[in-house]
């Protein structure tokens, strides 16, 4: 009878020791999805900040373009002012 017993109650834990891994189990589950859905999220933000880092990128060599052309016409203006006041100063 004493065998039975033990049987029982190794059955019975057991029992309990597969739910326990069963809910265990379910919640790694859940947190593995709620990790998948973080990292596509994360994923797009980077692709989204990737791209606004090209196009800054872009705008920033435009910008720097126009600045050098802009200074380069106000470096030839002075020079320009500079020439026709040694010209006037030579009369």
């Amino acid at each position: 009878m004493q065998a039975l017993d033990d049987l029982s109650q190794n059955v019975h834990l057991l029992l309990e020791r597969y739910e326990a891994l069963q809910q265990e189990n379910a919640r790694l589950r859940e947190d593995g999805e709620k990790q998948r859905a973080e990292l596509i999220r994360t994923h797009s933000e980077l692709l989204e900040l990737q791209q606004q880092n090209r196009r800054l990128a872009t705008v920033n060599s435009l910008t720097a373009m126009e600045s050098k052309e802009i200074a380069y016409k106000r470096v030839s203006a002075l020079i320009g002012q500079v020439d026709r006041a040694i010209n006037a100063l030579k009369r």
